[in-house]
């Protein structure tokens, strides 16, 4: 069994035994058709940040500055939505124009980190460090601290519609996953971005442009937050500066769950799905018994710090197995290659 089946296995025993447990504890409110819509109605919008964070992680690095890129996207978006009625267009063609103008706006946001990374040699964490604030001021200054309300009616069904009782927000999710996980999987960037995650120096020599490579990461991880944000304010129906600044923890605690390896080279789609997962159903199990979000955060922290001891075992495990199958191997005999 590969490293990655065996996390992918592990975080399936571990999404039956948390349901489970919460079944068994919670029969009548836990086991319901509404719960379970409302549990995949809740993750999309950070579970779309999770997949952004995994991307960035994959190279080696991380991207800081997502939950601010979520902000100013949205704010973009919120701002042309409110148009709509000053500029006499059909309400379809204003929500087009609104995620356009917020995907765009995330994009620009992804080539400024991944330039500062790449041409500035500013290491990854202070560079979406640096951008994180100045993403969420820019925020703050168009919006002036205020919130944006009052979008069309229609743009409203992107985050509360659904499509044969399935919650838009999660086939949404669930058709970005897939489109992630075939770049992950079928594509030459994926391959490019493990490469380079894995060992910057042997990327380079293989003929892999790390920086290009850097810098598409980083638009697809911005445009992963520029989707979650159209989730979000019609959602809420409105938009203010701030909006997904609590998610920061719970994305890195479900891209390591999920099995990415923080210092880069390894990932897996389906191992970040299972633990966004995973961790909804823990934190609707701990909505119902009436938990405080302080006590929640207290367990998301703790579960990130056991997940990472229990991935850094396993990886010592997985290193000696290799060591010990290359001892064990039989020499080559003289004059064969």
């Amino acid at each position: 069994m590969t490293q990655k089946q065996a996390n992918n296995v592990t975080l399936v025993i571990v999404f039956l035994a948390v349901t489970a447990v919460m079944s068994i504890f919670l029969p009548d409110k836990f086991l319901t058709v509404i719960n379970f819509q409302s549990i995949v109605s809740q993750f999309p919008e950070y579970g779309l940040m999770a997949l952004g964070i995994m991307l960035a992680m994959t190279t080696g690095g991380i991207d800081l500055s997502l939950v601010s890129i979520t902000s100013i996207s949205g704010v973009t978006a919120a701002t042309v939505l409110v148009q709509y009625a000053n500029w006499g267009l059909p309400p379809t063609v204003v929500i087009i124009l609104a995620i356009v103008a917020a995907l765009a706006v995330a994009a620009a946001c992804g080539i400024l980190n991944g330039l500062l990374i790449t041409f500035a040699n500013v290491p990854a964490i202070i560079a979406t460090l640096g951008t994180n604030g100045l993403f969420l001021g820019i925020a703050i200054v168009v919006t002036k601290g205020s919130g944006i309300s009052g979008f069309p009616e229609e743009f409203l069904v992107i985050g509360n519609g659904r499509l044969l009782g399935i919650p838009v927000p999660f086939l949404i999710f669930i058709g970005v996953a897939v489109l992630v996980g075939l770049l992950m999987n079928r594509s030459r960037l994926g391959f490019e971005m493990r490469m380079l995650g894995a060992s910057p120096t042997v990327s380079q020599f293989s003929s892999v442009n790390n920086r290009a490579v850097l810098i598409k990461t980083h638009i697809l991880t911005a445009l992963m937050a520029g989707i979650a944000s159209i989730i979000i304010i019609s959602r809420v129906n409105s938009m203010r500066p701030g909006y997904g600044s609590a998610y920061l923890l719970i994305t890195v605690l479900i891209v390591v769950l999920g099995g990415t390896d923080p210092a880069g080279g390894f990932s897996t789609t389906l191992g970040t799905v299972l633990a966004i997962v995973t961790l909804q159903v823990l934190t609707s199990g701990l909505n119902i018994l009436a938990f405080t979000p302080f006590f929640r955060k207290f367990i998301w922290g703790l579960l990130l710090l056991g997940v990472m001891v229990i991935h850094y075992y396993r990886r010592r495990y997985y290193e000696k197995r290799v060591t010990q199958a290359a001892r064990n191997a039989p020499p080559t005999p003289e004059g064969q290659t």
